[in-house]
């Protein structure tokens, strides 16, 4: 049976599931597992559907999959606006940072961060997906360079500071945390990290660091 024979069965059907619990439960699966690696099978077990259900509420494992991401980058969003409220820039990156762990080691979630892991490998067939994923991650980094860019109006940082490296090089110690916590670093390890990556913030009394040239 082709997949259209599937829909073409269950339109006009009453829905006989949660469609937010099926999400969440899909997004334990794609955080698990991973993109490419998560069958259908896998998916409808975990939701509590069958393949037809799934077709007709979602249209494909693709479409299911940016159903997901939309739920979780709302999760990431409010972590992203509790850091953005803070009243420094400082505050902000540590708000981030300490965030960032306690998600990825939180013991009711699977470790790590969907947007890492999602398709942190993958083949050329899902190359989509992986450009997706970094344009997400993008959006994070990009909220917090507003926020330091704010910061740099406040008078956080030395003059000569970029706001835009300095998110970049943040995103890039949460990634790193999330890999970590994947790996089963522990939380207060986690956490200790998070102080190193703190040691680096500029703050106004500093001097800005000179650009690298090669």
């Amino acid at each position: 049976m082709t997949t259209t024979d599937w829909m073409s069965m269950t339109r006009g059907r009453t829905r006989a599931f949660d469609l937010e619990q099926a999400l969440d439960r899909a997004v334990d699966v794609f955080w698990r597992r991973g993109y490419e690696a998560t069958s259908i099978a896998e998916l409808t077990e975990a939701m509590g559907i069958n393949p037809p259900s799934l077709y007709a509420a979602f249209g494909n494992k693709r479409a299911l999959f940016d159903r997901v991401v939309e739920r979780y980058m709302r999760f990431s969003a409010a972590n992203l606006q509790a850091a953005a409220a803070q009243p420094t820039g400082r505050a902000a990156a540590r708000q981030m940072l300490t965030s960032v762990v306690f998600s990825a080691t939180d013991e009711d979630q699977p470790t790590g961060c969907l947007l890492v892991q999602g398709a942190l490998t993958g083949s050329a067939d899902s190359i989509d997906v992986q450009d997706e994923l970094a344009r997400r991650r993008e959006e994070v980094r990009h909220g917090m360079q507003l926020r330091f860019e704010q910061a740099l109006d406040d008078g956080d940082f030395p003059p000569g500071t970029d706001p835009a490296k300095l998110a970049r090089y943040y995103l890039t110690v949460a990634t790193g945390l999330t890999v970590q916590a994947a790996s089963g670093i522990a939380r207060d390890d986690l956490l200790e990290t998070v102080e190193f990556a703190m040691a680096a913030f500029p703050d106004a009394t500093t001097t800005a660091p000179a650009e690298v040239t090669r």
